[in-house]
């Protein structure tokens, strides 16, 4: 079956600024010239492809062909890239904050000058969901399972450690970490999605509702509420290595931890840009990574 590639492009628009409105100041046309593409191309499906609400969000029926219009515009720059120098190539990797703060940045650093790289920052739990729906080409995901049209592949895992200053361990858990103390002790959480702390808890016998939260959603900020005395909080060997060896931060259970094995995931559609990404992520997952 063809299919137009306006209508495409007016669907990706759509799901991608949330409204018909942005959307049609990105493509230069009209909100209801794009409502009409959009109407035609559910028209040929036969199918509702988009939920109409603030903001626009794919059916699982559009989430293919939200899929299908980026793939399209990834396909089109690598094919042109090398006739109009202005056209830059396009990857967009969703990424979880741990990997991007400590290992994902400096191992794109050497495609900045060639690829325009456009991070989305999601936990590494949900971001195959980006994938899925076609808002990311690939991503760093703890999904083994490869989503529709991609393929995955283990990258290495992250292992997760709970840790605390000195003077924190020292004001909650003078008598040793138990289910009373854990309970009672303030724990710095990442963001709703970030699981890490309430698995460990529960492995402790804690209900997870039980301490005061705090909830810092950036990856260096966390680290530094937790270097801060906030709250303890589990931390990549990655992200504290400095302050351990320096006595900044301490285990609070010895030598417990939380293993997170990693993946990439990626459009089966390859592109030069794709594979240049995934390539070097793939080399520094691997001094990075155990």
């Amino acid at each position: 079956m063809d299919w137009d590639l306006g209508q495409l492009r007016a669907l990706a628009a759509a799901v991608e600024l949330g409204t018909f409105d942005a959307a049609a100041r990105a493509l230069h046309v009209t909100p209801s010239a794009v409502s009409q593409r959009i109407k035609a191309l559910e028209q040929q499906t036969g199918a509702v492809l988009l939920h109409r609400d603030r903001p626009v969000r794919p059916t699982p029926a559009g989430e293919p062909f939200v899929r299908l219009a980026r793939q399209v515009d990834a396909l089109t720059a690598d094919a042109t890239r090398h006739l109009v120098a202005a056209r830059t190539p396009r990857v967009t990797l969703a990424v979880n904050g741990d990997s991007l703060t400590t290992w994902v940045l400096p191992a794109l650093a050497p495609l900045a000058a060639d690829v325009a790289i456009e991070i989305v920052r999601e936990d590494q739990d949900v971001t195959a969901e980006l994938l899925r729906d076609g808002r990311a080409m690939a991503a760093v995901t703890t999904q083994a399972r490869a989503v529709q049209g991609c393929t995955a592949e283990p990258l290495g895992t992250m292992r997760y450690r709970p840790l605390a200053t000195p003077a924190f361990v020292a004001r909650w858990f003078a008598a040793g970490v138990d289910a009373a103390s854990l309970a009672a002790a303030p724990v710095v959480v990442f963001d709703a999605d970030d699981r890490l702390q309430d698995r460990w808890l529960r492995a402790q016998g804690v209900d997870p509702a039980a301490p005061l939260r705090h909830l810092v959603p950036a990856s260096a900020d966390f680290a530094t509420a937790v270097r801060l005395g906030w709250g303890w909080g589990m931390l990549p060997a990655q992200q504290s290595g400095a302050d351990e060896a320096a006595g900044r931060l301490v285990p609070i259970a010895g030598d417990d931890w939380i293993d997170v094995p990693l993946h990439w995931q990626q459009w089966s559609l390859r592109t030069a840009a794709l594979d240049a990404v995934a390539d070097h992520v793939r080399t520094a997952a691997r001094g990075a990574l155990t």
